[in-house]
């Protein structure tokens, strides 16, 4: 960041022009400028770096919680819009960010990696944050969409990696000679291979944790003890990262929200008939820029998206990306790329 002290006949059109920067970037690193148009000689100005054309976000199989720590990192210090914050932590101490793009008065919200054998979407989320911010510093479209505009409406908060530890347990990150990875390795009754778990590192699953008929969940579940997937734990909320998630989604005004899994390529829309006239709707658009297929109903409860339909009676979606046995392999990346950046746009937008 560089500091600008205005001299007398500048204006922030041509600040921005001396320093070859986007006028909008130049805007939101001086959020506490209220007109534009008003600077006076002697104020202070953030001047960002501008935003050289390199890739950050780059999927790989080996992309887990540190890289994601790291690319935020590199992100903040190229687009210093973009803010980052820390939900909660997890079991075994990781904070869980949240990012922050936009400054619009609508709240809309994207999370990822519920099941740690579902880190792909991980890598979705953070390629969406790293295009939607260069889209927005350079005052480019993405297709049709306005990015522009999307960021003077919507404040968009997205939550990559909801369950850190149980993504680093799937990618053999743990210390084997931790009490969590013991722990770990006998509900994996013994094997070190954890391809198929989904829970958090306590063998919890963190999309089967909420107040939304939980007690059914659990009757309908076969796991009755921690497990590596399909637990609902022993009760509603008793997870560090489901609390996390549930007090940050109290804490806020969400319109609509929208939690990414794999696999299925499936956009499951509603909850017991309580779900509002308009998801129909939204889901119709979401359908028609992914090519997804539009589910209603499930046999299932006690999920995010469940949650959020009953206690706020709001559009709530689950994404199922891709198609395949998890973990999906990072070689389908682009393929679920190309459908999904559609309804990442799409639920900003509607």
């Amino acid at each position: 960041m560089i500091i600008h002290t205005v001299k007398k006949g500048e204006t922030l059109y041509n600040i921005a022009k001396k320093y070859g920067i986007n006028f909008n970037a130049l805007l939101a690193a001086n959020s506490s400028i209220r007109n534009p148009a008003l600077i006076q000689p002697g104020q202070v100005i953030n001047i960002p770096r501008p935003a050289v054309q390199r890739t950050i976000v780059i999927p790989r199989e080996s992309y887990g919680y540190n890289e994601m720590l790291n690319d935020l990192q590199s992100l903040e210090e190229l687009y210093p819009f973009i803010e980052v914050n820390s939900i909660g932590s997890t079991v075994m101490g990781r904070s869980i960010p949240a990012v922050k793009l936009g400054h619009g008065k609508k709240e809309v919200h994207y999370n990822g990696s519920f099941h740690a054998n579902e880190w792909i979407t991980t890598v979705l989320l953070m390629k969406f944050i790293e295009n939607y911010a260069k889209a927005y510093a350079s005052g480019k479209k993405i297709g049709s969409f306005n990015i522009q505009g999307l960021f003077d409406t919507t404040s968009l908060w997205i939550v990559p990696m909801v369950n850190p530890d149980g993504v680093q347990l799937v990618q053999g990150k743990i210390a084997t000679n931790t009490k969590a990875y013991q722990t770990a390795l006998m509900i994996n009754s013994g094997s070190r291979d954890f391809r198929g778990w989904k829970a958090n590192i306590r063998g919890v699953d963190l999309n089967d944790q909420f107040p939304a008929h939980w007690e059914t969940e659990v009757s309908r579940r076969a796991a009755s003890a921690p497990s590596p997937q399909n637990y609902p734990g022993n009760a509603p909320l008793s997870e560090p990262e489901s609390r996390a998630i549930a007090e940050f989604t109290r804490s806020h005004n969400f319109r609509l929200v929208s939690a990414f899994h794999t696999q299925g390529e499936e956009i499951y829309w509603g909850y017991r008939g309580l779900e509002p006239n308009e998801s129909q709707l939204i889901v119709t658009r979401l359908v028609e820029v992914s090519g997804y297929e539009a589910v209603r109903y499930v046999e299932s409860d006690a999920g995010y998206k469940d949650w959020f339909i009953q206690d706020w009676r709001r559009p709530g979606f689950t994404v199922e990306c891709g198609l395949g046995v998890n973990p999906l392999p990072i070689a389908q990346f682009w393929d679920i790329w190309g459908k999904v950046i559609g309804i990442f746009l799409m639920g900003i937008y509607v």
